[in-house]
């Protein structure tokens, strides 16, 4: 028999032995667990340490990529300035030998040329290992891509197709679209200022004495230009389509567009060199005025027809509601940047008077070239057109704004603009002959070609001489015929119709249309203006004519051509009397105080608008802007009732302010109240003695 203390013991033991047990077992548990916690704490400080390297890394490798692309985008622009430095130098050789052949916006196409072709096929930049090409399958591009990469969402844009057998080239394509610009770059920036330029130095005694022929070449021209060129193209795009030549869609309204794009005439090279050669300056106002005006024409009149939109599916059949929408369209967008335009310079013109800017020149430029600039953006974000209303607001600022800048001022403002009109016509001559090498979707076709060198002559031909015909049924000073020729033989093609072509490449006609302006204006510029001083010669036009010289020699047939009062259109002598007796008076310093011109009722508003320096100039006879319906040896201002006609030995005659008396070859009318004139340089000036 067992004792009960044995027994008791015996249990003790194994009671303790379990619960030593259990804490072994717990311990090891808690130890385990701890170890376990350490361990995957350790793993994830690993991993975070390894991410935040990871997210270091990318972020040094953002870092060189961003400094790489800095560094490649200083050297496409390092391109073009070099370019246009190299075009200036050669200008400058071209000068100093007379060279005359070839124009700098040519020799900056040809400079353009060779480097893009270096571009092209002489630089090659190596494949980056780190780009990856995935294939997904979508219905249509999007414009903007997500992609979940671990976790973190990058965001890429679309940049264009790349064809099948071009995926391998990705770098040099890369390399290629970085030196091709956004078309928006060219409206925004470059434009501006060479349509402000035309009309802030459009020569207007010349201008406004031709203005109903360039009224007629500009709208009717272009119109015509356009017609002729859409409908032989849709012509030639019919064949090409029969012959199986057409690759995608080409439509009566697409050849309609590219007829009005390539109607856009940029006769700058012509015009370089008839200022040079100081060509007839009746020959140069009608070639300068058809191009300022036909640049804005043949804008909206694409933009017209771009808008063409008949009901239905078919967008592109015949519609007489639709085809009256885009003329009252074009109507509409002509006119509201035409008045948008004159605003801008009207309120310039009010800013300029009754304020003392002129006392601060630099304030006074900076206002007014922002002004300038303003008016083709707020034409733009109206819905209108920024380059009809930037020539119009130029044409505005010349003519009423700049005689209230300072001395200073208007010197700042010409050169300005002249500087920023030179650069940027020779940067996109220079972008030019490199897009030819560097737009990676060109569409060449040699029929397509060869249909729109027929098309742009034919258009051109039946754009100058039946209107010079109707023109001259009613003009005293007729177009003679090697006029018409010289017109003809100076359409060359620039700038406006490249901006033009280049603003929608996204479809196979935009782009045919694309390559194909570009080879017509590389063949305008080079033949048309490398042939002008060759031209003038073959037609015998007189060279060496001063345009400020108040008596012109006609000697196309050996006569004496002189030009009277009654030559200048009677519409623009009611414009000059409502502008000389109340527009200018308002808006300038300048004109008879609007106390003299306006009724009684109005002379509190009279004596308001009127600046003191307008009655302190009410003396004066000269006129800054009598020369918009002057004619030869003519001036006709209207306040006072004083006529004084002179001779040219400088006897003096009144008579009643109507009458004209004329003596010899030169024709004076004055009314006013000083009249001070050069005579010979032995003759002494006559003026009033009773003055």
């Amino acid at each position: 028999m067992t004792p009960k203390w044995t027994v008791g013991r015996a249990r003790g033991g194994a009671t303790r032995t379990r619960w030593l047990l259990v804490l072994v077992s717990v311990s090891v548990c808690v130890c385990v667990c701890r170890a376990s916690s350490q361990t995957q704490h350790q793993q994830q400080h690993q991993q975070q340490l390894e991410e935040e390297e990871d997210s270091a890394n990318e972020n040094i490798v953002t870092e060189k990529k961003a400094e790489e692309s800095h560094r490649q985008d200083s050297a496409d622009l390092l391109i073009f300035i070099m370019l246009l430095t190299l075009t200036i130098l050669t200008i400058w050789l071209f000068k100093h030998r007379r060279f005359r052949f070839l124009h700098e916006t040519g020799l900056a196409m040809i400079y353009g040329l060779l480097v893009g072709v270096v571009l092209r096929y002489g630089i090659h930049v190596p494949r980056d290992i780190s780009n990856a090409t995935l294939s997904c399958h979508v219905n249509a591009s999007p414009a903007t891509l997500l992609i979940n990469s671990k976790g973190k969402f990058y965001e890429y844009t679309l940049k264009g197709e790349i064809g099948a057998s071009e995926v391998n080239d990705v770098q040099d394509n890369e390399m290629l679209r970085k030196v091709t610009f956004d078309p928006e770059v060219f409206f925004n920036i470059l434009l501006p200022p060479i349509i402000f330029h035309a009309g802030y130095s459009l020569k207007r005694r010349h201008f406004f004495r031709n203005m109903g022929s360039i009224l007629a070449y500009a709208f009717l021209g272009t119109l015509i230009s356009c017609l002729v060129i859409g409908l032989l193209m849709y012509g030639c795009v019919t064949l090409m389509k029969k012959m199986g030549q057409l690759g995608g869609d080409f439509f009566f309204t697409d050849c309609l567009f590219f007829g009005a794009i390539v109607s856009a005439t940029d006769p700058v090279t012509v015009l370089a060199i008839f200022n040079e050669l100081q060509v007839d300056v009746d020959l140069y106002a009608l070639l300068f005025g058809e191009s300022v005006l036909n640049d804005a024409v043949a804008l909206v009149l694409s933009s017209s027809i771009v808008a063409y939109q008949p009901q239905g599916d078919n967008s592109h059949t015949f519609e007489v509601m639709a085809l009256l929408k885009s003329f009252g369209m074009f109507l509409g967008i002509f006119s509201g940047s035409f008045a948008l335009g004159v605003a801008t310079g009207f309120v310039t013109a009010l800013v300029t008077k009754f304020t003392k800017l002129r006392d601060f020149q630099l304030l006074e430029t900076a206002l007014f070239f922002l002004m300038s600039w303003s008016t083709f953006l707020l034409a733009e974000a109206c819905g209108f057109t920024g380059v009809v209303a930037v020539l119009f607001c130029g044409i505005t600022q010349a003519h009423y704004t700049f005689n209230n800048l300072s001395p200073e001022s208007q010197d700042r403002t010409k050169q300005l603009f002249e500087l920023l009109n030179f650069l940027a016509e020779n940067f996109i001559f220079s972008y030019m002959g490199l897009a030819l090498f560097t737009f990676q979707s060109h569409v060449f076709n040699p029929m397509f070609i060869v249909g729109a060198f027929v098309a742009v002559f034919l258009g051109r031909a039946a754009n100058i001489y039946p209107l010079s015909f109707l023109l001259n049924l009613g003009r005293r000073n007729k177009i003679r015929s090697n006029f018409q020729h010289m017109m003809m033989f100076a359409g060359l093609r620039g700038a406006m119709t490249f901006a033009l072509s280049i603003r929608d490449t996204a479809t196979y006609a935009r782009q045919m249309m694309f390559s194909t302006t570009l080879l017509v204006v590389f063949f305008t510029v080079w033949f048309c203006g490398g042939g002008t001083t060759q031209m003038l010669s073959c037609q015998r036009i007189r060279v060496g004519v001063d345009s400020d010289q108040d008596n012109s020699v006609s000697i196309g047939e050996g006569s004496e051509r002189r030009t009277t009062k009654q030559e200048s259109a009677w519409l623009f002598r009611l414009w000059y009397n409502f502008d000389h007796n109340y527009l200018k008076p308002i808006l300038t310093h300048s004109g008879p105080p609007l106390t003299a011109t306006l009724p009684a009722c109005c002379a509190p508003l009279a004596r308001f608008l009127t600046s003191q320096q307008a009655f302190q100039n009410e003396c004066q006879i000269k006129d800054d802007d009598s020369d918009l319906i002057l004619t030869d040896g003519e001036v006709n201002l209207n306040y006072g009732d004083i006529t004084v006609s002179t001779d040219a030995t400088g006897v003096r005659t009144q008579d009643d302010p109507d009458q004209e008396l004329a003596c010899g070859d030169q024709e004076l009318v004055m009314r006013g109240t000083r009249l001070v004139l050069p005579m010979d340089d032995s003759e002494p000036p006559f003026t009033d003695p009773r003055l």
